[in-house]
């Protein structure tokens, strides 16, 4: 499977996503330095937001075979600069995350990551898992086996245990 990294503010859903795409129980863990999972790095979004930080995110890019900018439904501004996506040496798609959002709007996200430059862009819940399949099919390479057999596996709602503001 493709190794991607993901890049995005704080509080996007990296850490989530990381958690729904391997099947793991959804719970509210903010990240503090670069997580190597076995096919995802987990950034911190200080890294994105920080210029002085940010340049470790070009060397961590080495270590991907994908970059995957994430934004929120919710975000009320673009992190990303048009054409951003240019300037790196892998290829970078979106993420829109938090489609489930009430207050978000999934067609201004897929707008700024489309001027961003990535390509393509995918929309996904961590919470119902909508879209985890079409992440996991872009990444796998032949030969991969699939921690799910069938997208309605993949994209089925997942156990949360806490989220950034409270526990369940």
């Amino acid at each position: 499977m493709k190794k991607i990294m993901f890049v995005g503010r704080s509080e996007c859903g990296k850490t989530t996503l990381t958690q729904a795409l391997r099947g793991d129980t959804i719970k509210y863990h903010k990240t503090q330095y670069v997580n190597h999972h076995s096919v995802v790095i987990d950034t911190p979004g200080e890294y994105a937001q920080v210029a002085t930080l940010a340049r470790a995110l070009g060397l961590y890019a080495y270590e991907a075979d994908v970059v995957g900018l994430l934004l929120s439904t919710i975000e009320p501004y673009s992190l990303y600069p048009p054409a951003c996506a240019a300037s790196c040496n892998r290829p970078v798609i979106g993420i829109v995350t938090q489609i489930d959002q009430e207050k978000g709007n999934v067609e201004r996200a897929h707008n700024w990551l489309k001027l961003a430059g990535a390509d393509p862009i995918f929309h996904v819940s961590s919470y119902t898992g909508e879209g985890i399949w079409q992440i996991l099919n872009y990444l796998k390479e032949p030969g991969d086996v699939l921690p799910w057999e069938t997208e309605e596996e993949a994209n089925q709602q997942r156990t949360v245990l806490s989220d950034k503001n409270r526990e369940f």
